[in-house]
């Protein structure tokens, strides 16, 4: 019986090359997304699902995991891949956006994860797969939202992974470094108030740095093998960095102390 995985965020990026691996590999994948009668290319693959799964939405999570179940029978993998970056200053945005950021990339995951829990309990298996960051071990600068959602997925995901072995079950971490993806449009959120003197030139140091920190990005296949990995190498292991850059920045980040490596980043943002 060919295992299953379910996806949020899947029209685009990280979640829509896995959608595609996975299949290739002989997987049966639920293809969520918020939007799916947009979807042209996942409809047309055998064995996919595509349905709709909002994480903000509560019934729209619980809907697609029973017709996942139903069209497959059993749930053996989560990915929760949705997610977006806000990026700015924090007196520049308002408490709405605030809570949009840790809705969609902590409570929205939590709801999804919990959606999910009684069917792997009752199967005595399942595992969940969260794409965290390298930013959910260090930071950049106007990143406070950002990394204090991805800060609150590593933590999330640690401690629930002693949870979830009591049934059988497991957690993986993908932390991902620069990826290829539409990282100056819909999944970037910036937030800027010109009045805000006193920020202005970091805002524009920053802003002009960061371009290059995408001049070798991974392409989302890249992050997506690390997931199959994660998903199927049967170890016993909590982390995956995605990308060589994810791997020097985690092992520098590791390896010095704050001073050392907030340094490093003033110096790289010519802050």
């Amino acid at each position: 019986m060919n295992q299953t995985i379910l996806i949020t965020g899947a029209s685009s990026g990280i979640g829509r090359q896995t959608a595609k691996l996975f299949q290739s590999k002989g997987w049966n994948v639920i293809a969520t997304m918020r939007k799916p009668e947009s979807e042209t290319e996942l409809t047309e693959l055998d064995n996919v699902l595509v349905t709709q799964l909002d994480v903000l939405d509560v019934d729209s999570i619980e809907n697609a995991v029973k017709a996942g179940i139903q069209k497959f029978g059993e749930i053996d993998v989560l990915l929760n891949n949705a997610g977006y970056g806000a990026y700015g200053l924090l007196e520049s945005f308002s408490r709405e956006k605030i809570i949009r950021q840790f809705n969609t990339n902590v409570i929205g995951l939590l709801d999804v994860t919990k959606a999910l829990l009684p069917h792997f309990r009752a199967n005595k298996r399942g595992m969940i797969i969260n794409i965290s960051s390298i930013g959910g071990k260090m930071t950049f600068p106007l990143g406070a939202l950002y990394h204090g959602t991805k800060f609150a997925v590593e933590g999330i995901s640690e401690s629930l992974s002693y949870e979830v072995e009591q049934f059988g079950g497991s957690v993986k971490i993908i932390e991902p470094g620069a990826i290829a993806t539409d990282f100056a449009g819909r999944s970037f959120d910036f937030s800027n108030d010109d009045t805000l003197a006193e920020y202005q030139p970091m805002v524009a140091k920053t802003m002009s740095a960061l371009p290059a920190l995408f001049e070798n990005a991974s392409d989302p296949s890249v992050v997506a093998n690390v997931i199959y990995k994660a998903a199927t190498d049967g170890a016993h292991q909590l982390r995956y960095a995605a990308g060589e850059d994810a791997k020097m920045i985690l092992t520098n980040r590791f390896q010095w102390n704050d001073e050392v490596f907030i340094g490093s980043m003033k110096t790289q943002f010519g802050l």
